[in-house]
């Protein structure tokens, strides 16, 4: 077998959906399923609604998008919604721990699946570090703690990011069922606080902050376009840059992006799910959806209640009810917050065991990755060292500069899963598809076009850092990975070399 053809070996579709079953004389074990639409719709809500809704709205209304940071919302909402409907054709027929990883390795090939995992491993990881730390902040806010100990700036361990990581991190050993109990007791808590900040805060809404709407462009610095700094698509062009616009508009909509990043970890799911061909798709297209409205709701309300140049960069939306004389609501939010980030944080480590477990089953990474507890049907060693991992980011390196990155790694798994789709039906019409990807000939490239627009909209420095990443797991994929592949010593059934 040439080298090319050991890069682009697949798994069939047959044996991804099987591979579940206990491999006994390997110590495997299976996931337990318990998971049912709203337990689903519960994981997404508690990955998606977090650090954007709390933190990046009111900074990029101020900096970038103005009242139009409603549409930057409902761009970023609409390339999840693409990505949302290739997503749940996939989850619906081949339902696995293993999400757009397993969709990449029954389609496009080996190289690929190691390269999408690689890329989901930096995503939750990160994500969970940059809110972990974010958490510790509004806590000490609510609670006027030491920020010492708690600030991002300024402190040199952050004692309260580490404890909520190894808090969740044994909540998210010990089960998926005490997970989803966790998760959903923290999404009622702040979505209702965020149905108080559109009902209460309506009332104080002015047409006047809302004007103009979009914000005329304002020229910038002609140096910054060659910066690492500048989005990728100046950088390229040499185009002068400009504040506010519509270039402003899409330049928001690429940050924001960060608000959705995770809605996908619902996908990694399926295994755990009673009816994964009927709830796979409604939890995904019910997570997108109800977080969108809400996400929409309360960008109006917020822009409207206060002048966008007013808005806070860091607690926008308890800042507005400060400013409009209702205090005692700013700590009603701040609570939310902490609520909010706390669930995000959970489920970012829940599905990064799922994801690693699914890796070590095709052989990629040492077996002992994919042992499953006896007891509480996790993947301990994985879920442990993924904890170990978020715990040391989160407490001892401020990495604010790099949650760009999650966006970046968000948008290429997207990209992914938006040609699996197409390549599945070209390859497997026959294949039973519960839920298709309606218009998928137009749907799947122009969810393609739509990420890749808004990667290219972000900062030169997140490629950079996001090339050499990869370039270190191609180190480890080289080195360990391709020699003991599964589908590569012929032990799975059906797999295509």
């Amino acid at each position: 077998m040439s080298f090319l053809s050991s890069l682009t070996r697949t798994k069939s579709v047959d044996e991804v959906i099987h591979q579940n079953d206990a491999d006994p004389e390997e110590g495997d074990g299976q996931l337990k399923k318990n998971l049912t639409t709203k337990d689903l719709i519960g994981f997404g809500i508690g990955i998606v609604i977090g650090t954007g809704i709390f933190t990046l709205t009111g900074l990029q209304a101020k900096e970038n998008a103005g009242p139009a940071i409603v549409i930057s919302f409902l761009i970023a909402g609409f390339v999840s919604l693409l990505a949302a409907l290739c997503y749940a054709e996939l989850a619906s027929a081949v339902p696995t721990a293993g999400s757009s990883y397993t969709y990449a390795y029954a389609t496009i090939g080996e190289i690929f699946a190691w390269i999408i995992a690689w890329d989901l491993i930096l995503e939750f990881a990160l994500g969970a570090a940059v809110v972990a730390r974010g958490w510790s902040g509004y806590l000490a806010g609510v609670f006027d703690l030491p920020t010492a100990w708690f600030a991002e700036e300024g402190s040199i361990v952050n004692v309260g990011a580490i404890f909520i990581t190894l808090v969740l991190g044994y909540v998210a050993l010990r089960g998926i069922r005490e997970s989803k109990w966790v998760t959903n007791g923290l999404v009622v808590i702040k979505v209702s606080v965020c149905l108080f900040v559109i009902v209460a805060g309506a009332f104080y809404v002015k047409g006047g902050n809302l004007s103009p709407f979009i914000p005329k462009a304002v020229p910038g610095d002609d140096d910054a376009s060659q910066t690492l700094k500048a989005p990728l698509w100046q950088f390229v062009s040499g185009i002068s840059p400009a504040t506010y616009g519509i270039a402003g508009v899409f330049v928001a909509a690429a940050v924001v992006f960060f608000a959705y990043s995770g809605f996908e970890a619902v996908a990694n799911l399926g295994e755990e799910t009673k009816k994964p061909a009927r709830d796979m798709p409604l939890g995904l297209l019910g997570t997108l959806g109800i977080s969108t409205l809400l996400y929409v709701g309360v960008c109006l309300v917020i822009t409207g209640m206060v002048f966008y140049k007013n808005l806070s960069e860091g607690d926008a939306v308890a800042d507005v009810f400060e400013q409009v004389g209702l205090g005692w609501a700013g700590i009603l939010i701040g609570v939310a917050a902490v609520a909010g980030l706390t669930s995000v944080i959970l489920v970012d480590m829940v599905a990064m065991g799922r994801i690693g477990f699914a890796i070590a089953r095709d052989g990629l990474l040492p077996p002992m990755f994919k042992k499953i507890h006896p007891s509480w049907g996790t993947p301990v060693l994985m879920t442990g060292l993924t904890v170990a991992a978020v715990a040391v980011l989160a407490g001892f390196i401020p990495i604010s500069v790099l949650s760009e990155m999650v966006s970046i790694g968000t948008l290429f798994a997207f990209v992914v899963v938006s040609v699996a789709v197409l390549v599945l039906r070209r390859t497997q019409p026959e294949m039973k598809r519960p839920f298709r990807t309606p218009l998928v000939a137009v749907v799947a490239p122009l969810s393609v076009l739509s990420c890749v627009g808004l990667m290219a909209s972000l900062a030169v420095e997140t490629w950079l850092r996001f090339l050499v990443w990869l370039l270190l797991g191609f180190v480890v994929y080289f080195a360990y990975g391709m020699r003991h592949s599964r589908v590569g010593r012929g032990e799975t059934a059906g797999s295509r070399r």
